[in-house]
């Protein structure tokens, strides 16, 4: 068995040794703990005789808390070391430049439809706003949509509780907006569109904007100058041409399908028409007085040319590396 002595002078080594406290905590229960090297030296006081057991007994405790000492001094020296080591690693370098706040910025369809109001804002056009989720009869009926179209298909449109249905397009809005402003009238009216659809480029949720020119003047060629001034200035372009093509849509006629040169050839952009006077019956206009033409653009699309963006869904998946390009 190790004298007191020993015991002593192995504790100082082992507290000395270690350098973290959970093995500070096991250095101690060698020495300290139910079966460490003091506790046994109490317990074997009982075999020793009467007049021998209160001096060994002294002894014992007297290393006891010399031992005890130890721990705690170690455990102090430990400690500063620890919060030394931690000041110095969350010290600051006042010579290293300034970290600075992270900066955001709008995303890249906030900006496109900020840039296309503001266009059309500056040849007299108003932005009219209306519902996201509407009824059948301003999404379809009113817009002279038959009842057998594709369009009312469960495999093209949202329907929800109620005979109701995510809007498929902006054209609702310019519905609202006859029924309560008489001509002329002048708007485009920006927003979420809804429909089944998704690829590279396609998505269940995009943005449209679609103009409305109701006058008693409007025409054709008003139609298509209004087109080209926009795309001409979206686009910082003033060689960029516009073809229509001859096209179908139940809410106009005639109607056409818009291009615009670009590179070394034409790409489709939108869709456009004169009112059909059936719209108008429906909002109470007189088709025999007023006129108008509508059109409808791809925010989307618009964005990913100005841009150089070759997926729509990039614009949707939040991925901060491709939005701070636009910050």
């Amino acid at each position: 068995m190790s004298t007191l002595d020993e015991i002593l002078g192995e504790a100082q080594a082992a507290f000395v040794a270690v350098d973290s406290l959970p093995a500070l905590d096991q250095a101690k229960a060698r020495f300290l703990g139910k079966s460490g090297l003091v506790t046994e030296q109490m317990k074997g006081l009982g075999a020793l005789a009467p007049e021998e057991r209160k001096a060994a007994g002294a002894r014992i405790n007297q290393v006891k808390d010399q031992v005890e000492a130890l721990l705690k001094a170690r455990r102090e020296a430990i400690q500063v070391a620890q919060l030394e080591h931690q000041l110095k690693e969350e010290s600051l370098d006042v010579t290293l430049p300034g970290r600075g706040e992270a900066v955001g910025g709008l995303h890249p369809v906030t900006r496109t439809l900020a840039r296309i109001e503001q266009l059309f804002a500056s040849i007299g056009f108003e932005v009219a706003d209306g519902p996201e989720v509407e009824t059948d009869f301003y999404n379809f009926t009113a817009l002279n949509i038959p009842e057998d179209h594709p369009a009312r298909a469960m495999h093209d449109t949202f329907y929800v509780q109620g005979g109701q249905l995510l809007r498929t397009h902006t054209s609702p809005v310019q519905v609202h907006y006859m029924q309560d402003h008489q001509p002329p009238i002048r708007i485009i009216a920006p927003g979420r569109v809804f429909r089944v659809d998704s690829d590279a480029t396609h998505s269940p949720m995009f943005h449209q904007v679609e103009g409305l020119w109701v006058d008693e003047q409007a025409s054709f060629a008003n139609l298509k100058g209004v087109i080209q001034d926009f795309l001409q200035r979206f686009f910082e372009r003033d060689d960029l041409r516009v073809r229509f093509r001859p096209s179908f849509f139940p809410f106009t006629e005639p109607s056409a399908e818009m291009d615009m040169s670009w590179g070394d050839g034409w790409l489709e952009i939108g869709g456009c028409g004169m009112v059909h006077p059936n719209v108008f019956a429906h909002v109470g206009v007189d088709p025999e007085r007023y006129q108008g033409f509508a059109f409808g653009l791809g925010v989307e699309r618009l964005a990913m040319l100005r841009y150089g963006v070759d997926d729509l869904r990039l614009f949707f998946e939040n991925d901060v590396r491709f939005l701070k390009q636009f910050a």
